[in-house]
């Protein structure tokens, strides 16, 4: 299958206002909805290669910016999972009113989880791409030094006297290149419109708050903890070069026969934007069996 490429600047950005804050997320096609749910630190434009493909293929795409990323609002508020997980329950609400197939990747694939495991009335199914593990590392994942590097980096950031300082110095451009050459395995696709597109929103009035409060949230939820709970089909795909969330891990998704696994070659963290005509692929053919 051969991938339109679209640039962020294709899609609409609509505007819907939850609890006083602009929310930014965009739609495009018609019939079942999906609503594409990105990672931390990404928004709507993190899709830009999977959502026309998708919607000319017969499904209305939905995807939002999450509180607190993207073109939605960074207000100064405690972020976590629970925030999130209303806020896509009550955009489905307003805006879709359908059951819905939820798509998230990492962070967004565990809030699909957590919507699909407590809301299973508005779902229609689910799609993990390299889901997360809980918003951020638990106390026994971390053994010395690493948790008491993270738990001094996270003091750090949190503190009004050196927490700018070191966001600005994480948001520079030249930096998040170099992560996303860890994350991604096919330098390639590391482009200048994906370095923007993460760089961007980071000079957000707000954004260093943000920052700061998704390092110091609980992890909430493990995937253990929610999969006997989901009550509808689920896709989970998986970059085997991911060195965030490594492939090793997604073994708890192995052996469910609601539960369908692919890995993905030669792909990181993100393998809808890395390989996306190996991801467009295999979740079509997939939500063809939904009907």
């Amino acid at each position: 299958m051969t991938t339109q490429l679209t640039t962020t600047n294709t899609f609409e950005k609509l505007t819907w206002t939850w609890q006083g804050h602009k929310i930014q997320y965009t739609v495009m096609g018609a019939g079942q909805p999906l609503l594409l749910i990105h990672g931390f630190g990404a928004s709507i434009g993190h899709w830009r290669k999977n959502i026309p493909i998708f919607a000319a293929k017969g499904y209305k795409v939905f995807a939002i910016d999450l509180l607190g990323f993207g073109g939605s609002d960074k207000p100064g508020l405690d972020y976590n999972l629970e925030l999130w997980k209303q806020q896509i329950k009550d955009f489905w609400e307003a805006e879709i009113k359908q059951p819905t197939v939820f798509v998230g990747n990492s962070i967004g694939g565990l809030l699909s989880l957590m919507v699909m495991s407590e809301f299973p009335q508005i779902t229609a199914g689910g799609i993990l791409i390299n889901c997360a593990g809980g918003l951020n590392h638990r106390p026994d994942e971390l053994k010395f030094p690493l948790g008491f590097i993270m738990g001094t980096f996270t003091k750090l950031v949190s503190s009004p006297l050196t927490g700018k300082f070191i966001f600005n110095n994480v948001r520079q451009k030249k930096r998040i290149r170099n992560t996303l050459y860890q994350v991604y395995r096919d330098r390639a696709a590391v482009t200048d419109e994906l370095v923007d597109l993460l760089y961007e929103p980071s000079c957000d009035s707000g954004a260093a708050q943000v920052f700061a409060s998704v390092l110091s949230a609980p992890p909430g939820a493990h995937p253990r903890e929610l999969l006997p709970k989901i009550q509808h089909p689920l896709l989970v795909l998986w970059g085997e070069a991911d060195p965030w969330t490594p492939i090793a891990g997604a073994a708890i998704y192995q052996n469910s026969p609601n539960i369908e696994f692919y890995p993905i070659p030669n792909a990181g963290h993100c393998p809808h934007d890395e390989k996306p005509e190996i991801v467009n692929e295999l979740i079509l053919t997939w939500l063809k069996g939904l009907a």
